[in-house]
């Protein structure tokens, strides 16, 4: 053999076109789109069959040609639907972007079955249903959650928005548009805040820091009763632990060695120790593990939270930031931003407001944390996130990284 000649061309020869192929394409087609008037329910499933086998083996571009013929039915037959949204791009686009009438199960089908660019088509479909975003949530891929959260009528459930926000702890960028979602709950804001930049804390302390009082007139005539009862009962202990007006621990300042708050935060100026970081915690009404997510916070907007919540003066927030060895300044002697910011969320929220944020993060970042729950976190083990409560779920999510990840 010649070493200069050209190499066999091993790709299969064109198909031949067919007037008649495209001709009876043509006209299934328009006998699946005729009206229930013209032809019955059997008629059309016959037909769409018929016309199935036939675009198995047909070329995309006659395929497009179909879709783009069926787009406009207000029914489209199930497999003929599911043929067509599985194959390639161009041939499914028709559908997804012009076809109504698909059903949740075809967009299931097609976000599961099909690749990327279909499910980034989904994402922008009007009125997407619960079930399909959390499908495309799933996907993990990015332009296809962008596209979910600025489309305004697709409806996320509370299992899509856990998932994003536990997707926003590597994608920060996510958090604004999860902001603006209507669907989102005091509860995930208040996860989502330890890792958002921010604006978009402040937006959740001004949004979603809400009072107890509706709570505390309630429930204001149970705290008798349960103080009769001595306390006892765990769950309603730690609900009414929730809703109370105090914040302080009084029970804590006896075996505490400082005579008041004032007097650790004035102690801890000068240096915090994990002495008397859990001291403050203690008197302030909080777990170790919930103070230690506060002060180890780079922000500092929780610490303004901290100072607010537990009725401190504005000079105690100056303080913890001296003691956890902060700058006031930056080098050319400016004031220092992220101190600034933390002065700002502390003259901005209310007490009763602060105190919201600040027990649902004790109740959540301390009192869920089981052992269970703690080698979980350890193992990297939130597929099961559905096994653990609400409160689980936020420590979780918080926590994941300190634990570290295996």
């Amino acid at each position: 053999m010649d070493p200069s000649a050209p190499l066999p061309d091993d790709s299969p020869p064109p198909q031949p076109r067919f007037r008649a192929r495209g001709a009876l394409l043509r006209r299934l087609a328009d006998v699946v789109c005729l009206p229930s008037s013209r032809v019955n329910a059997f008629e059309r499933s016959v037909t769409a069959d018929l016309l199935i086998e036939m675009l198995r083996d047909a070329s995309p571009e006659e395929r497009a040609r179909v879709s783009r013929r069926l787009a406009g039915l207000s029914e489209v037959p199930a497999q003929l639907a599911r043929l067509l949204l599985r194959d390639e791009v161009e041939v499914a686009r028709p559908l997804l972007t012009d076809c109504e009438s698909l059903s949740d199960s075809e967009l299931l089908d097609c976000a599961r079955m099909a690749g990327s660019e279909h499910r980034l088509m989904i994402a922008g479909r009007k009125a997407l249903s619960e079930v399909v975003v959390e499908a495309l949530v799933s996907s993990g891929e990015m332009p296809a959650i962008d596209a979910l959260l600025a489309n305004r009528e697709a409806r996320l459930g509370h299992a899509s928005l856990e998932a994003l926000v536990a997707i926003s702890r590597e994608a920060p960028h996510l958090a604004p548009a999860l902001l603006r979602r209507p669907e989102l709950r005091p509860a995930q804001a208040y996860v989502l805040f330890w890792w958002a930049d921010h604006e978009a804390r402040r937006t959740i302390l001004q949004r979603f820091a809400v009072s107890r009082e509706i709570l505390q007139d309630a429930a204001g005539d149970i705290f008798p009763i349960a103080a009769e009862e001595g306390w006892q009962d765990p769950m309603s202990r730690k609900a009414l632990q929730f809703i109370e007006r105090r914040q302080r621990n009084r029970a804590a300042i006896e075996k505490s060695p400082f005579a008041s708050l004032e007097a650790a935060v004035s102690a801890a100026q000068h240096g915090m120790t994990r002495e008397v970081a859990e001291e403050i915690s203690y008197l302030s009404g909080l777990k170790p593990m919930t103070g230690a997510k506060l002060f180890t916070d780079p922000g500092g907007e929780a610490l303004a939270i901290l100072c607010k919540a537990t009725g401190l003066p504005r000079n105690a927030l100056r303080a913890l930031w001296r003691g956890l060895r902060r700058p006031e300044t930056d080098p050319d002697g400016q004031p220092n931003a992220a101190f600034e910011r933390s002065l700002l969320i502390y003259d901005m929220l209310a007490v009763d407001r602060a105190q919201t944020v600040l027990r649902y993060w004790n109740w959540s970042l301390s009192s869920a944390l089981t052992p269970d729950l703690l080698r979980a976190i350890r193992d990297g083990d939130d597929t099961a996130i559905d096994e653990y409560s609400l409160p689980q779920r936020a420590a979780m999510l918080a926590f994941s990284k300190e634990f570290g990840r295996n």
